[in-house]
């Protein structure tokens, strides 16, 4: 088991533990002081710049998540909703609607956004990860930050089943991911394949294409699409920690084998459950988680095999 404790900003590197790079860190903080300081060591050169930070900030949604934990009672264990996070944005009004609530949103995203920047070498990449609500206007701030819509390499639309209809409105069941190159001409990326089934499910027989068969019919192997249907965590599942808004370990691994290479360094500054930091884990990346809410750093820590 490795150790972790919470830290003061000018003190991050009492919060890493050797691993087998001696580079992994989980730091329990404000996020913006805490990408401060790793700037700080960046340009001090004491440390890399990161190659890749996935960002999935609150969604504007105006209402706080509660995650689902266990706890020891005198019976033996049961569970109960705790608060994971804050959604809600009242303005200088105190209103939580309208375009007060939306300006307070901008005003925690922007610096982080700018921060972000800051953080990632020349080849980095940025995932804003957000749904309908916020994310057009993550958007136009993020293509100012980065230099223009140039520099938006992709919107991939993430597609889930989930519980939960409509009789208004088309059910929503989609997240918006953004994907920004620091500089447009040295991001790496690696495609990702995919089947892609043949109309009628029937062989083409093209010339020079070769054709798979599986139990639904016929396909070929394709460069993958910018819309991606993956399952969301389920009640059941293995990787589930029963924190509020936890995303499967199949999404952040397309990511993150997408962008980077075996060694490179990721960040995620909303670190929650650490499907982020498993990944790199899993996949041989280096990583930096940060959260501010303590039940959050002790699922992740949970999860790496750290302990307090």
């Amino acid at each position: 088991m490795r150790m972790w404790r919470t830290v003061s900003v000018g003190d991050i590197e009492n919060a890493s533990w050797n691993g087998t790079t001696g580079k992994n860190i989980l730091l329990l903080g404000d996020n913006l002081s805490l990408m401060a300081a790793l700037s700080r060591q960046i340009g001090a050169g004491e440390r890399a710049p990161l190659n890749l930070i996935y960002m999935d900030p609150p969604y504007f949604s105006n209402r706080d998540p509660g995650s689902r934990v266990k706890v020891k009672t005198h019976g033996g264990e049961s569970y109960v909703t705790v608060p994971a996070f804050t959604d809600t944005w009242p303005g200088p009004g105190g209103g939580a609607k309208g375009e007060d609530a939306m300006r307070a949103y901008l005003d925690m995203l922007i610096p982080r956004v700018i921060a972000s920047r800051e953080l990632l070498a020349d080849d980095g990449v940025l995932w804003i990860h957000l749904d309908r609500r916020a994310v057009h206007y993550a958007k136009v701030v993020t293509d100012a930050v980065f230099g223009g819509q140039d520099n938006l390499i992709n919107e991939i639309v993430w597609a889930y089943k989930s519980g939960g209809s409509s009789t208004r409105r088309f059910s929503n069941k989609h997240d918006t991911l953004l994907f920004y190159a620091k500089n447009k001409k040295k991001y790496k990326f690696f495609p990702q394949e995919e089947k892609s089934y043949n109309r009628a499910l029937k062989p083409y027989r093209f010339k020079g294409v070769k054709e798979y068969r599986d139990e639904y019919g016929w396909y070929t192997i394709v460069n993958m699409k910018d819309v991606w249907e993956i399952p969301m965590v389920g009640r059941t599942a293995a990787e589930r920690t029963g924190y509020a808004t936890q995303k499967p370990e199949a999404l952040l691994e397309r990511i993150v084998l997408a962008c980077t290479q075996k060694g490179d360094s990721c960040l995620d500054p909303f670190g929650g459950s650490g499907t982020l930091a498993s990944v790199c884990a899993q996949n041989a990346r280096e990583w930096v988680y940060i959260d501010e809410n303590p039940m959050a750093a002790e699922v992740a820590a949970a999860r790496l095999g750290i302990r307090k």
